[in-house]
């Protein structure tokens, strides 16, 4: 079985995301944005073997950490899409912008593209690029237990931000109606801030993306 527990992280509480094999407890971290010390005891608390990190976007908040986290590990970083890549090159500006620790420089070991797969012990995620928030936006989906990783694309009641360098709201709104609506109302999403919720909760009931 496929499990995954949302630690939320700095002080922009950012949904940072362990996900692992049951079986096998090999693990991936998504979006690692800081707090590294404390991540890294949840995962031995778990008896989890950490083996990757997943980016969504390469905001500080969800990227911060993950410079030092490769380097403290020797993990590969999976993901964004190259689309963020001036977003990555930008990550030491990012942290002395809104106060965090500076954050490491990294090249991602495999940039992620619409159609692609990321695998952890026995079980596939779907990767969605999702551009709008950030260029590189992308999304993880697991179709075996109905859950999406999204980071700020989409939250509960709301959308993500479109007002920073190279966002698009149009983009953004593509993207959610075209790549994660078609992943099916049950779905569950784990948004990059804020509590989870459906997407067929998200097409009754938000303001921005309803159906109606």
């Amino acid at each position: 079985m496929l499990s995954y527990l949302t630690v939320p992280v700095t002080p922009f509480q950012q949904n940072c995301s362990l996900i692992w094999d049951g079986q096998t407890k090999q693990a991936a971290v998504i979006d690692p944005g800081g707090e590294l010390d404390r991540l890294l005891a949840k995962v031995d608390s778990l008896g989890l073997k950490l083996e990757q990190i997943w980016l969504t976007h390469a905001h500080i908040d969800h990227a911060g950490g993950t410079g030092e986290l490769a380097n403290r590990l020797g993990l590969p970083i999976v993901g964004p899409h190259p689309g963020d890549q001036f977003w990555i090159d930008g990550l030491p500006q990012q942290s002395a912008m809104f106060g965090f620790p500076q954050a490491l420089a990294f090249a991602p070991t495999r940039w992620l593209y619409d159609g692609d797969t990321v695998t952890i012990g026995q079980h596939t995620l779907q990767v969605r690029h999702c551009p709008g928030h950030t260029p590189g936006h992308v999304v993880f989906y697991s179709p075996e237990i109905a859950r999406a990783f999204v980071g700020d694309v989409l939250f509960a009641g709301s959308i993500g931000r479109t007002d920073f360098p190279q966002g698009n709201h149009e983009q953004l709104i593509n993207s959610i109606k075209t790549r994660l609506w078609p992943m099916g109302d049950e779905t569950v999403f784990i948004p990059g801030h804020g509590p989870e919720s459906s997407f067929g909760r998200e097409r009754k009931t938000n303001p921005f993306v309803a159906d109606r």
